[in-house]
């Protein structure tokens, strides 16, 4: 047998797999990190989409789940120049009557922008918000016995539920509307069980820290790992397309960030047949239609709060959003889709020219779609800002196949590595003992394809690190960040 000339190579620069290779590096292994691109950072990239000096995120916008990330936290990346810009407001919901409601970091200030709700959201978010440094570790992870059981099962309970069950607890379209703008992140139907537990995670990580996002662009996270990464030793190669594990050097352990589509495509012929039929049953979800817009002023809302939120949701009633996302789910383009826009020049001048802003937003379609959603999505936006379309300078789509194409693991627009619906959000991508463990020895999944599945937190990658790290080298893994 070959002398490895690596202990570990990581395919894929997304966070997963900028974190699977950290925490292999910090072991004190030998780690060759490959991107088939020339720049890394999956979907942590920014560029000049539309007009020179306007700087868009190509994917990922706002980043909760990143600033508190339980592994990210114990990263130094602030040493390697990322600085996170919170907003006043983390979010904000118009309706058509003018009125806005407001998240804030406040849980107070935000219940009184609900109106008769306020009590009924206090009751519900409170408990879950002081709660949370006991459970964030456990609900950002695979499926195990909790450290604190009773703490978790007060938020399972409520976690569970379809999003459009637990806005019974309320009785105003606004308080309804908020809870469903913020479950419409998972990318499913608001009927599904489960999804009230992005909705209630999101609401959770405004009150503890906001909704904060990167200076100079998304880019800037992806370059404060890479810069932590070489600074312990790791090694990096850009532009290395994988396709076969034979164009790999040999290592005692490979981690894929890549989903079960690519999986079969480079590693299928040595993976076991149920495992394969595993990964052949793998179930994609709704794809995206992304805009980016170069504009002359910023966006016009007519709502208060509106210009003071990093993160708009266009959607008015839960029933007006819940159609939408039923619709897209069923291979349908609504005519009034959900959309969700972030205005991040106006907390970041490097986003844009002196006088000059950008605008970020994207709705959900049918997987694999190739519908031009840039007017249904631009009257969405005037609907509820007169004079917007007036401010365009350029504009640049993507659809879900410019999506893939971008990023392979993007399969028909899903942004979210495949859907998080409750057959998948603990068995992503197989039933298994371990589901970073692939059927072959030395061979592991560390993308948003396994638990806790999408978003920019790098739990992903640091579990499947440290399941390696057990397997083959017998090493303990870093602990994780605790409040």
């Amino acid at each position: 047998m070959s002398t490895p000339t690596y202990d570990a190579v990581v395919v894929g620069s997304g966070p997963n797999g900028l974190s699977a290779a950290i925490v292999l590096q910090q072991a004190g292994l030998s780690v060759l990190l490959l991107e088939g691109k020339q720049q890394l950072g999956g979907g942590l990239r920014t560029a000049e989409l539309t007009l020179p000096g306007f700087r868009h995120d190509i994917c990922s916008a706002i980043h909760p789940l990143a600033a508190a990330s339980p592994f990210l936290q114990t990263l130094p990346l602030a040493q390697y120049g990322l600085k996170y810009i919170t907003p006043p407001v983390a979010a904000a919901h118009p309706f058509d009557d003018g009125t806005a409601a407001t998240l804030v970091t406040s849980l107070a200030d935000t219940a009184q922008s609900l109106g008769p709700d306020a009590a009924a959201y206090q009751r519900l978010l409170g408990p879950l918000v002081r709660q949370w440094p006991s459970i964030a570790n456990d609900v950002l992870a695979p499926l195990h016995f909790p450290q604190h059981p009773l703490n978790m099962a007060r938020f399972g309970l409520r976690a569970l539920l379809p999003a459009t069950v637990l806005a019974r607890h309320f009785v105003s379209e606004k308080a309804r509307g908020l809870l469903a703008g913020m479950a419409a992140h998972a990318i499913q139907p608001l009927s599904n069980l489960t999804t009230s537990a992005i909705g209630l995670v999101m609401l959770i990580a405004a009150h503890r820290n906001g909704w904060p996002l990167p200076q100079s662009g998304s880019q800037s996270i992806a370059d404060a790992l890479v810069a932590h990464f070489v600074a312990l030793g790791g090694q990096i190669e850009t532009g290395t397309y994988v396709r076969s594990l034979a164009q790999l050097p040999a290592a005692r352990a490979v981690l894929l960030d890549v989903t079960p589509a690519q999986l079969l495509q480079i590693a299928g012929h040595s993976l076991s047949s149920i495992y394969q039929w595993q990964l052949r049953r793998y179930r994609y979800g709704m794809g995206v239609f992304k805009v980016d817009w170069a504009l002359a002023e910023p966006i016009p809302f007519t709502a208060p709060g509106c210009t003071q939120a990093g993160t708009v949701h266009l959607g008015n009633t839960l029933t007006e959003i819940a159609a939408s996302e039923q619709a897209a789910s069923r291979g349908q383009h609504p005519a009034q889709p959900f959309v969700l826009l972030a205005q991040q020049s106006l907390f970041d001048a490097t986003r844009a020219p002196a006088g000059r802003h950008t605008a970020w937003a994207y709705c959900h379609v049918p997987n694999g779609s190739r519908i031009d959603m840039t007017q249904a999505i631009e009257r969405q936006v005037e609907r509820f800002a007169p004079g917007f379309r007036a401010r365009i300078l350029g504009r640049h789509t993507f659809d879900t196949a410019q999506l893939e194409d971008y990023n392979p693991n993007y399969v028909g627009g899903d942004i979210s590595g495949g859907l998080l619906d409750i057959r998948q959000l603990f068995t992503r991508p197989a039933l298994r003992a371990s589901p970073y463990r692939t059927s072959q020895r030395g061979l592991y999944l560390c993308s948003s394809a396994t638990p806790p599945g999408g978003g920019v937190h790098g739990m992903c990658g640091y579990y499947a690190a440290r399941r390696a790290l057990q397997d083959v080298f017998h090493l303990p893994a870093p602990p994780l960040y605790r409040e």
